[in-house]
Order: structure tokens, then sequence, then C-alpha cells
């Protein structure tokens, strides 16, 4: 990225600006763009990995969103770059609405204080990205601890991670993953995702519903979202298998969409596929799904 100096005085004014917003503003949820029924975003790893980063937020704009999901995107950025993509993605009308980036262990209670370190540490990227929503993996299974001990310290680590988060109003979003893609992870069912962020009981800890993942694992995807949509916190949207567009494989979006609708939910709905074709034409067109979807 470069900027010039008149570029870094503007964008410095605004990165100061976005950081004095109040707990309630940061915590509102997020306004749809015009004929969307809940706010979408791009989880920006699945596009253009060979441009550079503010060529891709272009690619996603065209596509007629509003929102990017990050994932380490920014791990080498100087704080020039952070003040540059958030000029860009301004200019833009785009959100950073969530961000991955944790590596250390919630299931193991001897990565506890490496994990918490972790998290503190990402909360200063997150105000230089102005961004309130952290993703959550429970990192894999410990062989020699039972699941139950697992679990636990799942729950005490997200406990503690929680009362860090909000200090600077962020949520964590505990995600699941699928035992083909992660054989080793710990967290692959929904509904046990589910249970643990309602026992931990915090305002700052809700579940990203993960439809790919969930499809590979257990199914049964619509009942689940119908019984547990109070603590979903974000949805991520692939089909199965291959994690292409919508309609490539055997899960019924448009039916997902519509119960989204029909339960009043407002968070993110991120598309987090691999395009088969052209991705901002993929993109376009399952924006455009997703308004079809719920007008009918």
């Amino acid at each position: 990225m470069s900027i010039n100096r008149r570029d870094f005085g503007r964008a410095v004014a605004s990165a100061v600006a976005g950081t004095m917003l109040s707990s309630a503003e940061g915590a509102a949820s997020a306004v749809p763009a015009a004929n969307e029924p809940f706010p979408l975003s791009v989880m920006l790893w699945t596009i253009y990995r060979d441009l550079p980063f503010e060529q891709r937020l272009d690619k996603v704009a065209q596509a007629g969103y509003h929102a990017v999901e990050l994932v380490g995107e920014f791990k080498d950025w100087s704080d020039t770059n952070y003040l540059a993509a958030n000029r860009k993605k301004r200019d833009l009308g785009i959100t950073f609405d969530a961000t991955a980036g944790l590596h250390r262990s919630l299931t193991d209670p001897a990565d506890r204080d490496a994990f918490l370190d972790e998290v503190h540490a990402m909360l200063t990227v997150m105000d230089k990205l102005e961004c309130t929503k952290l993703i959550v993996l429970s990192g894999n299974k410990v062989p020699s601890m039972s699941h139950a001990d697992q679990r636990k310290s799942c729950v005490e680590g997200l406990k503690r991670a929680a009362d860090i988060a909000s200090k600077k109003n962020v949520e964590l979003l505990l995600e699941n993953i699928d035992p083909e893609e992660n054989p080793k992870y710990f967290l692959t069912s929904v509904s046990e995702g589910f249970d643990i962020v309602r026992e931990i009981a915090s305002p700052h800890v809700r579940f990203l519903y993960d439809f790919f993942h969930e499809q590979i694992s257990e199914g049964n995807l619509i009942e689940k979202l119908d019984k547990n949509i109070d603590v979903v916190g974000l949805v991520h949207i692939a089909d199965v298998p291959g994690r292409h567009e919508p309609g490539t494989g055997e899960i019924h979006y448009p039916n997902i969409y519509r119960k989204l609708a029909q339960l009043k939910y407002d968070r993110y709905c991120a598309m987090e596929f691999l395009p088969t074709g052209d991705p901002v034409s993929s993109l376009r067109a399952a924006r455009e799904e997703v308004i079809r979807a719920v007008s009918q």
C-alpha cells in the first residue's frame, strides 16, 4: 500500500474518531444494504488472494457487498497500512465486521495464559481495524484429556476472554469446524457449541454457525438454527461438497435465508465459498439469491 502525507493526516483523524465510538454504538446491530433482509459480508480469504488488499476490497464492492471478514491479512501491516486500509474501506462504504487470527488452544488448560495473551494482543489489532467481532476456534483435541474436561477448559477460557473483550466492547464468536476438514478439531458440533455459549452466559460471547461445516458434521441445519437463534452471532455460507457457491451442492440455502428472515436475524451472513467461476459474478449472484429467496 502507499499513502501520501495529506491522506495520512486525514486517515489519522478518522482512525482517532473511530476509536472514540461509545459502547452502545459499537454494539449496535448492522444495517443491511438496500433490499437485503439482513446484512451480508464476504470472507476475504476466499477471493483474489493474488491481488493487493485494496484491490480485493474493490472487487467486494463491485459485487454489491458492504462488509468484509478478515483472517490474518493484516499480520505484517504497519500503522500506515492500517490507516490506508481503513480509508479505502470507508471510501467504498465497507465495514470490517469480523476477524480471526487467534492460534492458541481453548481445550488445553496449559495453553490458557498464551490464549489470553493472544486475545489481549488482538484487541489492539481490532482497534486499528475498527472491528468489534473476533472469531474464536476451540483448538484441537487433547488426547490425554476427557471430552468433559476439554469442554470445561473451553468454557473457562472463554469466560476469561470475555472479561478481557468486554473492556473494548468486543464480541467473541466461537466457531465449529467439521471433522473432515480437521479430524483433530475439538468443537465439531454446533449443538455443543450452543450449549457452551449458554453456559458462559456473557453478552460478549456468541456462536458462529457455519452451515457448511455443520452439514458435513451432523446436518439438521434449520431446526438447530430455529432453536438457537438467540445465541447466533454470525452465520457462514458455502455449499457441500467443495465449499463452493450456494446451488452447487446439497444445501438448499433459500430455505435457510427464509428461516433467518422469519427469525428476524439482524446480524451478518457471510459468504465463505470458493467461487467456481468469476468471483464478482458469483458473489453478486449469491447476494441476489438471498434477496430473491426472502421476497418470495
